[in-house]
C-alpha cells in the first residue's frame, strides 16, 4: 500500500493532461530533485518520480491523474504534508490548466525541458 495516493478527475483529454503531467515532472524535478521518466501509451501514460526516500509514479489518462508514492523511513513521518503540498501542486496545474483550454489558441504549443520521455509503451 502506497504512503500517498491521490486521485484527481479531469476533463483535459490525453494531450493537455499530458501538458500537464510535464508541467509536473519538471517542478519536482527543479524543487525537490526528482529524477522523473515519461513513459507514454495509447491511452494513459506513467511518470515514474524517484529520489532518495521517495519512490513512486503518476498514471496520466484523458480524464484522470493517479498519483502513488512510497516514502522511506524518515519522509513517512512527514506523508501528511507532502500528501498536502503534492495535492496543492497538482490541483495549481489543473487549474490553471483548465483556464488555458478555454483562452489558448490551439496551436499554440508549449516549450519542452526536463523530464525525460521514455518511449511509448
Amino acid at each position: 500500500m502506497p504512503d500517498i495516493h491521490i486521485h484527481r478527475d479531469h476533463r483535459l483529454g490525453l494531450k493537455k493532461a499530458r501538458e500537464v503531467a510535464l508541467q509536473w515532472a519538471e517542478e519536482v524535478e527543479a524543487k525537490f530533485g526528482m529524477d522523473c521518466t515519461i513513459l507514454e501509451g495509447q491511452t494513459s501514460d506513467t511518470v515514474t518520480f524517484t529520489r532518495t526516500g521517495v519512490a513512486g509514479e503518476l498514471i496520466v489518462a484523458a480524464d484522470h491523474f493517479d498519483l502513488q508514492a512510497r516514502l522511506g523511513f524518515l519522509l513517512g513521518a512527514f506523508s501528511k504534508t507532502i500528501e498536502t503540498e503534492i495535492e496543492k501542486n497538482l490541483d495549481a496545474l489543473l487549474a490553471g490548466s483548465v483556464a488555458a483550454v478555454k483562452t489558448r489558441p490551439a496551436a499554440t504549443k508549449p516549450g519542452r525541458t526536463g523530464a525525460r520521455k521514455a518511449g511509448k509503451t
